[in-house]
């Protein structure tokens, strides 16, 4: 019987299912990015599959192995503002080079995670601000649940009361009964393309570095500033929010290590997950805090998976309709919007700062190539200095 006792639980389904819902919605809503960001640096087939596979691969075990060690859900992906950048500037540049400067915005990751730097300067935001700035990045993803049924009515429709029934009798599955009702739903609608659908190992694709002022300027060092602070910051945020103290300046430096080791295979940019990663630390992930960091690692499970059979990412991405993923996040984030936007504002002293920083962060204002969050971020402060009493 004490045996019997020390024996690990399995996570129950809920815990499983958002950490598939978690890399589902981090790559469908983003492989489209990376796959224009390769073809614009010359990659064929066998070099996209090579891409998913080192991403996948990387993202996979580094999840696993800092989730494992913090016992926190540490969730990674890729860098989504960062492939958008190679898709829209690395027009002319070789992939020698691009390899180059991914290697090089890696070292600077490393750097900023020995330092301390970085998580040093982010411990100092009032957790107001921070929640705010959580409430505005998953914003979007509320809204586009009901924007989502201006063309998909019926199955966002059904998913919603799904939910919501679900909330209500079986609250730790609600999220589960959603994804089933809309994969039915669509199924009827014939919605469903798993017929183009086949298993495909990708093949790991090596190229050597090459080093450019060009890459250096125009790739590397904007590659490192956009992922520290579209991706790592509210990443950071979102584990703050959730009361999680993970220290995170060695997750950066593991991150940017497996990204040097990756690089030469197309691994463009590891980072802490901003969006998804709230998936994970909800309690529709588990009832128990202490508990959900096994979400994170399902997650890692998947995208391991992924990349191992990358080259069918594709097929398998396009069997899904968009409407069904778009409603699933939303709903899977519900939870996570309303808890940051009461604590965001339950503090009356802090309230204006937060509110400037929600709205600015939801805004989506961008400027010198750098996203919103950070403008929320350095507006939340201001108001905070200037309004605060005593």
């Amino acid at each position: 019987m004490q045996l019997r006792q020390q024996l690990p639980t399995a996570p129950p389904m809920s815990t499983l299912v958002s950490g598939a819902i978690t890399t589902l919605v981090g790559v469908v809503s983003s492989a489209a990015i990376v796959f224009q960001a390769a073809r614009t640096l010359g990659a064929g087939p066998a070099e996209i599959g090579s891409w998913i596979l080192a991403l996948g691969a990387g993202i996979g075990v580094t999840s696993i192995a800092l989730s494992l060690r913090y016992r926190a859900p540490v969730v990674l992906a890729w860098s989504t503002p960062g492939a958008a950048l190679l898709a829209t500037s690395g027009q002319g540049t070789s992939m020698a080079e691009a390899v180059g400067a991914f290697l090089i915005a890696a070292a600077l990751t490393v750097l900023v995670g020995l330092t301390g730097w970085f998580e040093r300067a982010v411990n100092l935001i009032p957790s107001s601000i921070a929640s705010a700035l959580l409430g505005g990045v998953l914003l979007q993803f509320g809204l586009g649940l009901f924007t989502t049924m201006q063309t998909q009515f019926w199955l966002v429709l059904a998913m919603l009361v799904g939910y919501l029934l679900g909330k209500r009798l079986l609250s730790r599955y609600a999220v589960l009964i959603a994804l089933v009702i809309g994969v039915v739903f669509a199924a009827f609608q014939g919605s469903l393309h798993f017929d183009g659908v086949g298993l495909a190992l990708a093949t790991p694709v090596w190229t050597w570095p090459s080093w450019s002022l060009h890459a250096t300027i125009s790739l590397a060092v904007p590659l490192f500033v956009i992922t520290m602070t579209s991706q790592n910051l509210p990443g950071m945020v979102t584990l703050r929010a959730h009361g999680y103290s993970t220290p995170v300046s060695p997750i950066l430096s593991w991150t940017g290590a497996v990204n040097v080791v990756l690089a030469p295979l197309g691994c463009f940019g590891i980072n802490l997950a901003a969006i998804t990663a709230a998936l994970c630390m909800g309690r529709d992930a588990h009832e128990d805090p202490a508990q959900r960091y096994k979400a994170s690692i399902a997650s890692g499970v998947c995208y391991l998976l992924l990349g191992i059979f990358g080259a069918m990412l594709g097929s398998l991405i396009a069997a899904f309709p968009i409407a069904l993923v778009t409603a699933l996040a939303g709903i899977g984030l519900l939870d996570t919007i309303g808890g940051s936007l009461a604590k965001a504002t339950e503090d009356p002293g802090s309230r204006t700062a937060a509110l400037i920083a929600f709205l600015v962060t939801a805004s989506g204002v961008t400027a010198f190539g750098i996203a919103s969050v950070f403008w929320g971020l350095l507006a939340g402060l201001a108001t905070h200095l200037i309004t605060r009493r005593g």
